[in-house]
């Protein structure tokens, strides 16, 4: 009977133990393992980026113009040696932006987080880094896994920027909902949540400025990246605030100017298919199709197919003038190789 108290403690102590050691990380793991897809309550970013901004004078709204002092010198360095190019982006960009502007809305999340996929590939859409990451967003191949993507030899979804941005919406609400902090999120998509975890227990604070220096210098660097960048688009440096009616209203406006999901067909084609031939037989502006096939030709021609998305009219007539539209990019393709 004493052995079997003594074993029954040892079983109850080594289960405390455990339990009191669950990381940040495994409550991750737990959370990106949900399935579940429900649109949630899109937060105020100005909460989200509390840090970001110094209150004013009265001390309870946020200045949306004013930086704070701790990031103001990075900010005028950064400016100084990429704000040309990122003014450029501003429109080579807009198809990009549109499309993560309407996804991270349906997922509730802040629009301005689409600047993270500008610091991380600069929009491109085949980016590979040293480490592996892949695409837009540069998802690692288990954590892309994690979120729903397929990562094989046969396909890598996380080269497709609607699907790639649908996963990278789903990362950041987990993260977010462990945080609770936009900068503690950006610190976390790019050094991992372990380093962010023990940045806060060294610091003893959760406030980026106050535990920047204990985080690895790429992961502290990139969260002033975001910033920089935030602040060179957005133009006077203010986050766009998007509350839950806003957020609504914002879906709606979207809906309004740009093919809703439900009104697109989606098709998975191969061949020789050419963006410009597509977009003239079925009668559609290119800048259009461009906005919903990001990037078409050189994704066709790196994978050997592509989802093509189209409003579900356009997509009937695409069908209807395949075999032509295949021909007709194939001279096209032709006369473009022999120049």
């Amino acid at each position: 009977m004493k052995k079997f108290l003594v074993l029954t403690t040892i079983l109850v102590i080594f289960s405390l133990q455990h339990h009191a050691t669950e990381t940040w990380q495994q409550r991750l793991q737990a959370d990106t393992a949900s399935t579940d897809t429900t649109v949630k309550e899109i937060p105020d970013p100005k909460d989200g980026f509390k840090n970001l901004f110094e209150k004013n004078v009265a001390g309870n709204s946020f200045s949306t113009t004013k930086l704070n002092p701790k990031a103001i010198s990075f900010v005028e360095d950064y400016m100084d040696k990429f704000g040309a190019n990122l003014g450029k982006m501003k429109d080579w960009g807009k198809p990009y932006f549109n499309i993560m502007n309407t996804i991270l809305a349906q997922h509730g999340l802040p629009v301005e987080l689409k600047y993270l996929s500008v610091i991380e590939s600069a929009l491109k859409t085949y980016a590979v880094s040293w480490a592996g990451a892949v695409g837009p967003w540069q998802f690692m191949p288990a954590t892309a896994r994690n979120m729903g993507l397929r990562v094989n030899n046969k396909v890598d979804d996380r080269v497709d920027f609607h699907k790639s941005t649908h996963a990278a919406a789903k990362y950041l609400t987990n993260l977010y909902s462990i945080y609770g902090d936009w900068l503690l999120v950006i610190a976390a998509y790019n050094g991992g949540p372990g380093n962010v975890n023990s940045a806060i227990r060294k610091s003893g604070s959760k406030n980026f400025w106050d535990l920047q220096y204990y985080l690895p210098t790429e992961s502290r660097n990139h969260v002033k990246k975001f910033i920089a960048t935030h602040y060179i688009m957005e133009g006077d440096g203010g986050i766009t605030t998007v509350t839950k009616k806003e957020g609504q209203d914002l879906l709606l406006n979207a809906a309004a100017e740009a093919v809703t999901p439900t009104e697109t067909s989606v098709l998975n084609i191969s061949g020789k298919y050419n963006s410009l031939v597509i977009a003239q037989f079925v009668q559609m502006n290119i800048v259009e199709f461009t906005r919903l096939n990001p990037n078409f030709d050189k994704a066709l021609a790196a994978n050997g197919n592509i989802d093509l998305r189209l409003p579900a009219d356009k997509m009937l007539l695409f069908q209807a003038n395949k075999p032509q539209i295949l021909e007709q990019s194939i001279k096209l393709l032709l006369t473009m190789d022999g120049k």
